[in-house]
């Protein structure tokens, strides 16, 4: 991605995370299209290109966006593809490679890539079929009569995970009360009472040894940010660009745990996904100095930073227990406050881009990490084992 080549973010929005009844997901997908247009500088009609990470559990809205309805609405007249780009919490990097492909394909010099999710319109049977009901990404012939879900998912991988590391539940409840901390500093987070480990421990068991307070609470928000190439970008934009440095993956995608070959669930692929995207920005670790990490559960997180290289295998939740106080300090992670600030379905993985340039740029007000310069984020696919990994900077090496 270095180079002329490279891709560069002119323009981010962000509607703040909540819960209103009273709004609509395309009316949100307006509001953050304008504020991301605004923000960059541009004409509305410079957009040539709409790539949208879907809503989760709203159908018609999905179709809606699917059928260009926002082309119009927004009256975007040089528009000339619109489409939905669907990995689960990687669908805003696959929306980068897409856009990759667009911009110097000579398809659009500029795409937008924009993100809506309204849980609060969502009819009880419009969420039983999309969590419950369909099941998703477990086999119903095999695995769906055992009562397997994404909760219980997750569940069985940090037992796992506790029982070969010896990480306490403490610890994992300390991950929560760090996401806490950096969205009691986010105005737009939708969660900013302080929280402490008993609290976390306290509430009620999800599916052991989760709690309810270790996952997020649904919510509605909207994310978009505007991609053009790195050669263009500091002619047609009214602040400095923040250039996509470098790209990993790591770990293949599978539907199901029966797939992985080695059956080994405490590995998430993040170290492969991050060597490569360190090696293609041509950087060294040391060199990154703000961490935006995607991550529903803090199990996650704890394993990747391990996998990142920050501390040693099964020293995550000691380092989180550490640099549990440590907003804006030496280790920033996940600065916005992750899925701590509420659950925006796939908009959560959005945010790690949105907040990331906003880092970058010096815009992120009580929480801006001094001196950022490289921010280093991180999505997943299926199953949590389809890792990626994307460094962003202020300047082109």
């Amino acid at each position: 991605m270095k180079g002329k080549e490279g891709l560069a973010i002119i323009g981010i929005g962000e509607v703040p995370v909540g819960w209103r009844p009273e709004a609509t997901c395309i009316g949100q997908a307006i509001q953050v299209i304008k504020e991301a247009v605004l923000d960059a500088g541009i004409d509305k009609n410079d957009i040539g290109a709409i790539l949208f990470v879907p809503p989760l559990a709203g159908e018609r809205d999905e179709y809606h966006l699917s059928f260009s309805r926002i082309v119009e609405e927004v009256v975007l007249q040089g528009v000339k593809c619109n489409f939905q780009v669907a990995g689960w919490w990687a669908s805003p990097m696959m929306a980068i490679q897409a856009a990759k492909g667009i911009i110097h394909g000579g398809v659009a010099d500029t795409v937008l890539v924009l993100q809506s999710q309204h849980f609060s319109g969502a009819t009880m049977e419009d969420m039983w079929w999309f969590f419950q009901r369909n099941n998703l990404g477990f086999y119903r012939e095999w695995e769906r009569h055992y009562g397997i879900n994404y909760v219980s998912m997750v569940a069985l991988i940090t037992q796992r995970y506790m029982h070969e590391t010896g990480t306490t539940p403490e610890q994992l409840a300390s991950v929560v009360v760090s996401l806490r901390k950096w969205a009691q500093l986010n105005p737009h987070a939708r969660f900013r009472e302080s929280l402490t480990i008993k609290d976390v421990l306290s509430s009620k068991i999800a599916s052991s040894p989760i709690h309810t307070m270790e996952g997020g609470s649904f919510s509605d928000g909207a994310t978009a940010f505007i991609l053009t190439s790195a050669k263009k970008a500091k002619s047609i934009t009214k602040k400095a660009p923040i250039y996509i440095l470098g790209e990993g993956h790591g770990g293949p995608p599978y539907y199901s745990f029966v797939q992985k070959p080695d059956k080994d669930f405490t590995r998430l692929g993040v170290n492969e996904a991050a060597q490569v995207a360190l090696g293609d920005a041509g950087i060294k670790l040391e060199d990154v100095n703000v961490f935006e990490l995607y991550a529903g559960w803090p199990i996650f997180h704890i394993m990747q930073v391990e996998e990142i290289g920050l501390c040693q295998r099964g020293e995550g939740g000691k380092f989180f227990m550490e640099h549990i106080d440590a907003t804006g300090g030496r280790m920033p992670i996940s600065t916005d406050g992750g899925v701590g600030q509420g659950d925006t379905g796939l908009g959560v993985a959005m945010a790690t881009i949105v907040e990331a340039v906003r880092q970058l740029r010096g815009e992120a007000g009580e929480r801006q990490v001094k001196d950022a310069r490289i921010a280093l984020t991180t999505n997943f696919g299926n199953q949590m084992m389809d890792s990626h990994v994307t460094i962003l900077g202020r300047e082109l090496p």
